[in-house]
């Protein structure tokens, strides 16, 4: 029954994105001209689930060539409205076509003199109507059985927005090594161009221990490397679990006695992993997205081949972290394994 359930929440979400190709027409070749010929801004507006979909469009945009900022409705209305300017473009998404908050705002940005995009399910709505471009988005139903919650609605908007990053980066001729040029110190771009076999830690330099191995000895092997971190393998070389400098401080936060542990208690079993094949960029996604400083490298059998560090890909020096500036020098090792305190 549940994966029944599943499998028609997947029909109806895909339905509703392939229905969408057939209503693509001039309206996206003009949305798309437009962009091409603005010599501002994509300005991205929405509220709710359509604004959760416009900053992942937002995000999709700016690291395929295409700026792009996220204005909020009701921040804009009590002064963030001043990051507009006539030369940018305004994309409003809004399912309904009704939302009061976003439907607000447009006299002000025609005031400014954007030209108006909305995405919406509602051709005819008030956000309709006052826009230069629509593009419908509209689906049949929601995968939501009560009919509210954006399911359906919200995939073929991201999907949409998708269609238009990707079109966007053919138009622009956008390769990979014009990544390159959003780091213009150059070592980044070109350290994320390699794979992480180029970059890893191999051999002596890999912290890692047999799970059979003593918690004293298993602390020592960690305090050697310095990486905050400790492999934890089978007799096979296979990748187990990692022990990280967190791990251990909460086991001294709750008083318990660290070297009367085994390593298959404290281990995080089934780490986060990366392949010696994956790309150094999709490495750094990873950790970025789970707040991670260091990740195991496998091979296909799952075998440790070495370790990597933010450090590797990042370099020393300043960084920014999920917005956050740090010294790559006194960065924290990963605690995301296990629940912080």
């Amino acid at each position: 029954m549940l994966l029944k359930e599943a499998r028609q929440v997947l029909q109806i979400e895909a339905e509703g994105i392939l229905n969408l190709i057939s209503r693509l027409d001039h309206r996206f070749e003009q949305m798309v001209n437009t962009i091409m010929n603005a010599t501002g801004r994509i300005i991205i507006s929405g509220i709710g689930k359509s604004g959760i979909i416009g900053r992942k469009i937002t995000a999709t945009l700016n690291s395929t060539g295409t700026r792009s900022l996220f204005l909020h409705p009701v921040e804009a209305m009590h002064g963030d409205l001043g990051m507009v300017c006539p030369d940018d473009v305004f994309l409003a998404l809004s399912y309904s076509g009704e939302t009061d908050e976003l439907n607000l705002l447009l006299p002000s940005i025609r005031n400014i003199g954007c030209t108006i995009i909305a995405m919406t399910g509602n051709p005819s709505s008030t956000l309709a109507n006052n826009s230069n471009i629509v593009i419908d988005v509209s689906v049949e139903k929601e995968a939501c059985p009560l009919g509210l919650a954006p399911t359906a609605s919200t995939t073929a908007l991201l999907a949409m927005g998708d269609a238009l990053a990707v079109v966007l980066i053919n138009k622009k001729h956008f390769k990979s090594s014009d990544f390159k040029r959003f780091h213009p110190g150059g070592a980044l771009g070109q350290r994320l161009s390699r794979m992480v076999k180029d970059i890893m830690l191999t051999g002596p330099a890999v912290p890692v221990a047999d799970q059979s191995c003593s918690m004293e000895a298993a602390v020592a092997e960690m305090d050697r490397h310095g990486l905050g971190a400790l492999i934890i393998v089978d007799a096979n070389r296979e990748l187990t679990g990692i022990i990280t400098d967190g791990d251990l401080r909460r086991m001294i936060a709750q008083k318990k006695s660290i070297f009367d542990q085994s390593l298959v208690d404290v281990m995080t079993p089934s780490p986060l992993h990366a392949l010696a094949t994956t790309p150094a960029f999709d490495a750094l996604n990873i950790m970025e997205k789970h707040e991670v400083t260091v990740l195991p490298i496998i091979d296909d059998n799952h075998h440790v081949l070495g370790i990597l560090h933010l450090h590797d890909i990042l370099g020393k020096g300043e960084f920014k972290f999920n917005g956050f500036e740090a010294e790559t020098k006194n960065a924290i090792p990963h605690e995301s394994y296990k629940e912080r305190l």
